[in-house]
């Protein structure tokens, strides 16, 4: 059985419609038996010698042919996800039914599931290691990197609507001193810590509370609530000296959290700006943080290598890799903000 490039697809006719469409879920039908293939399909067909050739190449020659350097890595994950058992469709307008798959690739319906069923397992966005992927394209889709050796890796994007159950009433006016790069609370009251987990006691976690030393970023926003006595624009003014523009993006994720009820505290340790808590009662018990959270500029674009190497370290601690997108034209808090979910995925 051979083909026809047409544009940018590739014609099949005799019975390919009952061969590759009906019983495989391979292009979309255009009348009588034809059917009509995206060039990935074309060459996976080619690849199993199902189809002999298309204008008289076979597959070597049909690869070689291909233009773009997007064909290639779509190729493999569109057959290695072929290999795992799915039906998959290119998507495009006229492949899709009953469905959609807007920034995305590929489509991949759930086993035992085909493209005239309605239901998607994962909407796919292809990229190589080399090339570089926006944080606005991510979010409810699957990630597919393909890396210098052909190896894919799949990422699951997501949204989530971060929430706890970490809530007290802030006090009012605690005495405070800023200094170069953090303020120091004098007499504060147990609360703010024991229950709260605002800062660390000057002289040690074991310490009694007395003094309380507070990162630039929590004594900003208790700040801005009156919660110590120091003018806030003073202690953010201090905090973009020290950071830059960082700081702002940062303040406004810490404050989102904090109005969540989730308990954000510092993921240096991590590489990352925050880790977060969502239960938090008492500071004598609190289990490890579900979360890490690192805080970017609206219009980040990533490296694959860069989201890999994260995702790749929360997973080591077991946590989720949670990025903040921060549209610095936003409101306070948790305007503004648009949240991404990045973990490993076994198709």
């Amino acid at each position: 059985m051979n083909g026809h490039i047409d544009g940018d697809v590739v014609r099949v006719g005799g019975d390919a419609r009952q061969r590759f469409h009906d019983s495989r879920g391979y292009g979309y039908p255009t009348g009588g038996n034809g059917i009509a293939l995206a060039h990935v399909e074309a060459a996976h067909l080619l690849y199993r010698g199902d189809l002999d050739a298309v204008d008289g190449m076979d597959f070597r020659a049909f690869v070689r042919d291909a233009t773009g350097n997007r064909f290639l890595p779509q190729f493999l994950v569109y057959a290695d996800l072929r290999e795992r058992g799915f039906y998959v469709s290119p998507a495009r307008e006229e492949w899709l039914q009953q469905v959609t798959a807007p920034e995305s690739d590929l489509v991949v319906y759930p086993r035992g599931k085909g493209p005239g069923d309605g239901e998607v397992a994962y909407r796919v966005r292809v990229v190589g290691e080399r090339q570089t992927i926006a944080a606005a394209a991510l979010g409810d889709c699957v990630l597919a990197v393909v890396d210098e050796e052909s190896e894919i890796t799949y990422f699951e994007t997501a949204s989530p609507d971060p929430a706890g159950a970490a809530d007290i009433e802030l006090p009012t006016g605690v005495d405070a001193d800023l200094l170069a790069d953090r303020v120091v609370c004098w007499g504060p009251p147990a609360a703010l810590y024991e229950s709260g987990f605002y800062g660390t006691p000057l002289a040690g976690r074991d310490a009694d509370h007395d003094a309380l030393q507070l990162s630039l970023v929590e004594a900003a926003y208790l700040a801005e609530r009156g919660a110590i006595a120091l003018d806030a624009a003073t202690v953010r003014e201090r905090g973009q000296t020290v950071e830059g523009d960082r700081f702002g993006r940062r303040l406004r994720t810490y404050g989102a959290l904090r109005e969540r009820n989730v308990v954000p505290k510092t993921g240096f340790k991590f590489g990352a700006d925050f880790r977060t808590y969502a239960e938090f009662e008492d500071i004598d018990e609190f289990g490890h943080s579900e979360l890490l959270v690192r805080v970017l500029p609206a219009g980040h674009v990533f490296s694959p290598r860069d989201l890999s190497l994260d995702v790749r370290l929360a997973n080591g601690v077991r946590k989720q890799m949670v990025f903040a997108v921060v549209d610095e034209t936003g409101g306070r808090d948790g305007e503004g903000i648009t949240w991404l979910r990045v973990g490993r995925l076994t198709p």
